[in-house]
């Protein structure tokens, strides 16, 4: 096989390579810094996927557990619990965001402070229990910061 072909044939691989990976697309992460020995924050971000997704798990280097959480309204008091899975729907914009659906990290390994990263594994799946990993840096915003004030 002459070069000009495997160029070509590297070329395509690559393009459904990048086609594949943009069909979920996280904007927007951040996670809320914390106070010295606070053990618990929350991350927040905007996810869009071009088919029907769920996210069934997070994983995070900062965190010795990370999971999906929902806050609602039950009997006139908010409650917060860990949810299995979080639905994407095609075409949806789906905004984890405080007061709402977020990811919880716990047992901090150590302070999120404010310009710092935090790294997320996104764990997808698809209708077809097809999984995708979405890599994710969150960027640390201080406490005082306006826009993720509830």
């Amino acid at each position: 096989m002459n070069m000009f072909i495997k160029s070509i044939i590297a070329a395509a691989i690559a393009t459904v390579t990048l086609a594949a990976q943009a069909e979920i697309v996280v904007k927007d992460a951040w996670v809320r810094a914390t106070v010295p020995q606070q053990k618990a924050t929350g991350a927040f971000m905007q996810i869009q996927s071009t088919k029907n997704v769920r996210l069934i798990e997070v994983q995070s280097a900062a965190a010795g557990l990370a999971e999906v959480h929902e806050m609602k309204m039950d009997n006139n008091v908010m409650k917060m619990r860990a949810i299995p899975q979080l639905d994407v729907p095609a075409g949806k914009n789906v905004e984890l965001k405080p007061g709402g659906y977020h990811v919880m990290l716990m047992d901090l390994k150590a302070q999120a402070k404010a310009g710092d990263a935090v790294t997320l594994k996104l764990i997808f799946e698809d209708e077809n229990k097809k999984q995708e990993t979405v890599d994710v840096k969150a960027t640390v915003k201080s406490l005082t910061t306006m826009e993720h004030k509830m």
